[in-house]
């Protein structure tokens, strides 16, 4: 599934039990993205998707999970927002910031 390829893995588990090699998936921690007046807001239509979104605003498909992050009145789980439903975009410039407080949050994987 493409969408979990960069997700990381641990190590095989050694500590609880030499028998237990099978690997984990790591909980991502995401952070707070809080509201700015430089934050663009669309509505969305049938076949938007967040990393569709990424990519127009951001170049990288890939920081999909900002646009979702940013709108907790969406299902969280899905790719897709609800058709007609206002999303805010945080703006381009915060991407920085964004992206630091998400590796200080996940600095042990």
């Amino acid at each position: 599934m493409p969408r979990y390829s960069q997700t990381p893995l641990t190590r095989p588990v050694t500590q609880i039990s030499t028998v237990d090699q099978k690997l984990r998936y790591i909980n991502v921690k995401y952070p707070t993205i809080t509201l700015d007046p430089q934050d663009v807001y669309v509505y969305t239509v049938q076949g938007d998707r967040y990393d569709v979104m990424a990519l127009t605003f951001y170049k990288d498909p890939d920081l999909w999970w900002i646009i979702n992050r940013a709108n907790p009145s969406q299902d969280s789980a899905s790719l897709f927002p609800a058709i007609g439903a206002q999303i805010r975009i945080p703006s381009p410039f915060r991407l920085t910031s964004i992206l630091s407080q998400y590796d200080a949050l996940n600095q042990t994987i």
